[in-house]
């Protein structure tokens, strides 16, 4: 690959300003930036896209999305190669992606236990504890004891999908796209946001539960990093595709193996680790936003 696509997305009309600082400041990068069709919009976001004459860097990624960032827009860096219609499959994780919590960190809050384990959680999805099944043991343990009855108060009272996640499930789905909630969360909230949203499949780990009290346990495997992207190579494979063919979303350092190698990855509202890595950052636009990338 020698050439990339930008794309632009912003709830607003996206403005000749901001293409002509992006043109600019590529320019003076040495990169010449071209621009592809017109500006598009499907009512709730407004698109424009450019071709790049060469590969981007980290840093100058970085610095084209901090110009965008100023006009209210996001900036993508696609494949330009890359045919929309060949992606099959939408693989995404659940705490902080397609929900607004982290659901461990809201059960802890029933025993006075959420700064705990918040802590601990934070450090995972920065990257600084490198093994997530430990960082997820260590959490569960301080949950011994906690109702079992938390759960449905937490997702009844505290979850809620994140702007766009109904949307995009609907129009993935409409797109005939396989889709995929893979989560190092719980099953107990996976199972009722695969029904609620639609999504064909989910995984997750199980809290173990005894007496109507958590235990502290997981049981089986847990699902890591190295699991998410597992999960996700196993449904490409079973509908006869690979992991290019998907889109993938995450947010945290263990969505990085899931997301790396997929036709798109997106990562929303991210820990910089994940951003810097993605092919396209959402701070601005909602979930939705990406059906704009497979259009």
């Amino acid at each position: 690959m020698s050439k990339l696509n930008l794309v632009a997305l912003s709830r607003e009309p996206i403005s000749e300003k901001l293409i002509f600082e992006l043109k600019d400041s590529a320019m003076k990068l040495g990169v010449a930036l071209h621009t592809v069709g017109s500006q598009i919009s499907n009512g709730v976001y407004y698109s424009e896209r450019w071709e790049s004459n060469q590969l981007l860097d980290i840093s100058q990624r970085e610095n084209l999305r901090l110009i965008a960032a100023r006009f209210n827009s996001d900036l993508c860096f696609l494949n330009a190669d890359l045919n929309p219609t060949d992606i099959k499959v939408l693989a995404m994780d659940m705490d902080s992606t397609l929900i607004n919590i982290e659901c461990i960190d809201e059960i802890a809050d029933f025993i006075g236990k959420k700064a705990a384990v918040a802590q601990i959680t934070e450090a995972t999805m920065r990257g600084e504890i490198k093994d997530f099944q430990e960082s997820l043991r260590r959490r569960v343990a301080l949950l011994e004891g906690v109702s079992a009855d938390a759960l449905e108060a937490v997702y009844r009272e505290r979850l809620q999908a994140n702007p766009g996640a109904a949307e995009l499930i609907a129009g993935a789905d409409a797109r005939g796209l396989y889709t995929l909630l893979v989560s190092g969360g719980f099953t107990f909230f996976t199972e009722k946001l695969r029904q609620q949203l639609g999504f064909k499949q989910a995984q997750a780990n199980t809290l173990e539960i005894i007496n109507g009290k958590l235990t502290g346990k997981v049981l089986g495997e847990i699902v890591d990093g190295a699991a998410k992207a597992a999960y996700l190579d196993k449904a490409c494979s079973a509908l006869g595709y690979t992991k290019a063919n998907a889109i993938t979303i995450g947010d945290g350092a263990n969505d990085l193996i899931m997301m790396n190698g997929s036709g798109i990855s997106v990562a929303y509202k991210s820990k910089p680790i994940v951003k810097e890595k993605a092919d396209a950052a959402f701070d601005r636009v909602g979930l939705d936003a990406a059906l704009l990338l497979i259009s």
